[in-house]
């Protein structure tokens, strides 16, 4: 009996891949497993599903690559601020001039630059340089702040906005400031001679 029972076992792996299998009992009384029908009394036998795995077993579920490169985390800096000019600083300059300051806690990293915004709007291109020197600056208050941008143009920091006010000195003040001397009347725009003092006499020369 075991084996017959090994028998049709291995009879079964062989041709449970791609064939129908059929049984039977012959004239001897012998059970028979076969992939061709008879007539009479052979009968169908269910086979089970194959539970076969492939060989290599990365095989069966294919390693997919990423669409594109996961974005690295923007770097930290423990700070960034305007050094200067101070917060509600007086600028006083008649052409509106004034030198900006900025500092960052660590030093800027490779492929990093600063950018500096007045009220807002970049007032050049990004670079290493902390130093911006500005020009033609209107009168009255404005805001400062500062950014630093990585390799990519994204904004690593930003401080908050920091007020000062410009002050123009005018014609009038800067006569006030710094008054003409006596050679300076005729020669600079701002010292025409109409309003050159009228020169003291000296006594000694007043009967002659």
């Amino acid at each position: 009996m075991t084996r017959w029972l090994l028998t049709a076992c291995l009879f079964l792996i062989a041709l449970s891949a791609s064939a129908e299998v059929f049984t039977y009992v012959d004239a001897q009384g012998n059970r028979v497993f076969t992939d061709q029908p008879r007539s009479g009394n052979a009968k169908s036998v269910p086979l089970a599903t194959s539970n076969r795995m492939p060989a290599n077993p990365t095989a069966a579920a294919p390693i997919r690559t990423a669409s594109k490169s996961e974005e690295l985390p923007l770097f930290h800096y423990d700070m960034l601020r305007v050094l200067v000019p101070e917060p509600d600083a007086t600028i006083r300059s008649s052409a509106g001039e004034l030198i900006v300051s900025i500092t960052s806690e660590p030093g800027l990293q490779p492929g990093h630059r600063y950018r500096l915004l007045l009220d807002g709007q970049p007032t050049g291109d990004p670079g290493v340089s902390p130093v911006f020197p500005l020009s033609n600056v209107d009168r009255g208050s404005h805001n400062l702040s500062a950014e630093i941008l990585d390799a990519e143009g994204r904004t690593v920091e930003r401080t908050a906005n920091q007020p000062f006010h410009m002050l123009r000195i005018s014609l009038a003040q800067k006569r006030q400031v710094k008054p003409c001397v006596t050679e300076d009347y005729g020669v600079r725009p701002e010292c025409p001679l109409k309003d050159k003092p009228a020169e003291t006499k000296n006594p000694f020369l007043r009967f002659f």
